[in-house]
């Protein structure tokens, strides 16, 4: 795991990143790719969580970076909900399922991106700052 020294030039300090990711090891890694950015990282386990947070808690998240393979909700059918309730949160799905198949299933669930496991950090970041609101 390589992060860059200074990312000073991403500054999100004000803004909420909603990770949805069920394997801890994939999540600690994406919260330290973005720590340096201050920005609040919200940690969602599965699908169902994830949009809970965005419908019924209505957090106004600034972006989203969803897994797709997870348990209780797939990325998929989350991206489809959020998107349904809140169509302006930029989503990111994040995953290793990299076939172009799997990438218009992402797409036609209406996210943002479609990155492919594993996510460089600057990729990651620069990815991100095209899409924060």
């Amino acid at each position: 795991m390589e992060f860059a020294e200074n990312n000073s030039e991403y500054n999100w300090s004000d803004k909420i990143i909603l990770i949805a990711e069920d394997e801890i090891m994939n999540y600690l890694y994406l919260e330290e790719a973005l720590r340096e950015t201050k920005a609040e990282v919200v940690w969602c386990q599965n699908g169902k969580d994830a949009v809970d947070k965005v419908v019924k808690e209505k957090i106004r998240f600034n972006v989203v970076l969803m897994d797709v393979k997870m348990p209780l909700m797939n990325g998929y059918d989350a991206t489809k909900l959020i998107k349904k309730f809140a169509p302006k949160i930029p989503v990111i799905i994040q995953t290793a399922y990299a076939m172009q198949k799997e990438k218009a299933k992402g797409y036609e669930a209406g996210c943002n991106e479609y990155l492919e496991k594993p996510v460089k950090q600057d990729r990651l970041l620069s990815t991100i700052s095209k899409y924060i609101i």
